[in-house]
């Protein structure tokens, strides 16, 4: 076998492939013979079928299926001989393939690129910093009691946090548009889960009101045909209801797991689960941007089949954000161009993170691995059994160790890099994470 390689442009390789006749012809001949002795032909007997009436017959189907096993196995061994890191599968082209002659193909690839990772120390790195104090406290408190909330109606204008029913209908321009209105439709105010300026224009309102606002789409809204458009909803206020908080009595305590009724049991439960949070949060700010600034002081070529791979899987990942209604989403509503930068950086960051662990010869830390699993396990009421399924799960394990890795990798760089701390709040820090 005969190999020869041209690099076309970028990360692409020709591989000009020519195989011998000799070994074409032997690797159809054994097809043959193996086809001869199974084949069934009326009027023989099974592996009495001549020869020659198997060639006639059967011979440029054998050839082909040949012919698909020898350009398979030629490429790999090329790409072998030719000690190349290929990335993604071959586009194999026809050149010569003439009966009684040696085959010739070539094989179109993309090679990963050569991975040169810049100095850490030119890498600036911004590290948060941030403690959970007794005022967050009390507002974490405040929210759980919030959530089990009891509500009763009221005649009152309405204000933060109280919870409107309403019917609305939009229009922009004077004309509707898809989700444009609801019945019977719940929205705490404050909750922001509408449009900026909506749930501001509530506020006073009474039940039996009805009134029109006017709202403006962000510039970068979902909906395309929305995006930047002033809209005006004509809403009708059917109820307001207040919240009741429930107290801090025994009912409530035993359902966050404490059971002795200890208030002072409770605010240490709640604020060690804060503090658990924010190093979480703390830790995923500090990977993130510095993997944001390796991968901005590192431009590398990406290959184009890797990307096509990545765009692929957090397509699949958004698809099952949307849970139930997945099957109502259509692949040209979600196009790569939605997923392309962020794709780009993945492969980016996981082909500078490999060259880093490989050049550092780094290990998984086995007690960063335990100490990981702890963390995670103590969030549940039996840490143990939730240790033990994790090392019993190698799928799991598998996640913990790479995060652990990265992690390591982390370390690393922040060694040698320029870092900046900047004091923020905790409902700051976590907000991206909520």
């Amino acid at each position: 076998m005969q190999v020869s390689v041209e690099s076309v442009s970028g990360l692409e390789r020709r591989l000009k492939i020519s195989v011998p006749a000799s070994q074409v012809e032997q690797s159809v001949n054994k097809r043959i013979n193996q086809t001869a002795r199974t084949i069934k032909v009326d009027g023989f007997r099974p592996g009495k079928v001549p020869l020659s009436m198997i060639k006639q017959r059967y011979g440029a189907g054998i050839r082909a299926e040949a012919l698909d096993d020898i350009i398979r196995d030629s490429y790999v061994a090329a790409v072998e001989q030719s000690q190349l890191k290929v990335a993604g599968f071959p586009n194999i082209v026809p050149i010569s393939f003439a009966e009684g002659k040696d085959i010739e193909f070539a094989a179109i690839v993309e090679v990963y690129p050569e991975v040169v990772v810049a100095d850490f120390s030119a890498l600036a790195v911004e590290r948060p910093t941030s403690e959970v104090t007794d005022a967050d406290l009390e507002t974490m408190i405040e929210n759980l009691r919030r959530q089990r909330a009891k509500w009763e109606d009221s005649s009152d204008a309405a204000v933060d946090q109280d919870r409107l029913t309403i019917d609305f209908e939009g229009t922009v321009a004077g004309e509707a548009f898809a989700g444009n209105s609801a019945q019977d439709f719940n929205l705490v105010l404050g909750s922001k889960r509408m449009i900026a300026g909506f749930e501001d224009q509530l506020v006073g309102t009474k039940a039996g009101d009805e009134l029109t606002i006017t709202v403006t789409f962000p510039a970068d809204y979902q909906a395309e045909n929305l995006a930047g458009k002033e809209a005006q909803f004509k809403i009708a206020v059917k109820k307001v209801t207040k919240p009741v908080l429930p107290e801090l009595n025994a009912q409530f305590l035993e359902a966050f797991g404490v059971k002795d009724g200890s208030v002072d049991q409770f605010r240490a439960d709640v604020r060690k689960n804060m503090e658990r949070e924010l190093r979480n949060g703390i830790r995923a700010k500090v990977k993130s941007a510095t993997f944001d600034a390796l991968v901005t002081a590192n431009n590398l070529d990406i290959p184009k089949a890797l990307l096509t791979q990545e765009i692929g899987r957090q397509r699949e990942q958004a698809m099952k954000q949307f849970g139930a209604n997945a099957s109502q989403i259509k692949p040209e509503m979600l196009p790569d161009e939605l997923f392309a930068d962020n794709s780009r950086r993945s492969v980016a960051l996981a082909l500078l993170v490999s060259e880093i662990i490989a050049k550092n010869e780094i290990k998984v830390d086995a007690e960063r691995v335990r100490a990981l699993v702890d963390e995670v396990a103590q969030s549940y009421e039996q840490p143990a059994e939730v240790v033990q399924w994790y090392y019993s799960n190698k799928e799991q394990m598998a996640q913990i160790e790479s995060a652990v890795l990265e992690d390591q990798v982390v370390d690393l760089i922040l060694a040698q890099a320029q870092i900046t701390d900047k004091t923020v709040g905790y409902e700051e820090l976590l907000r991206p994470q909520q």
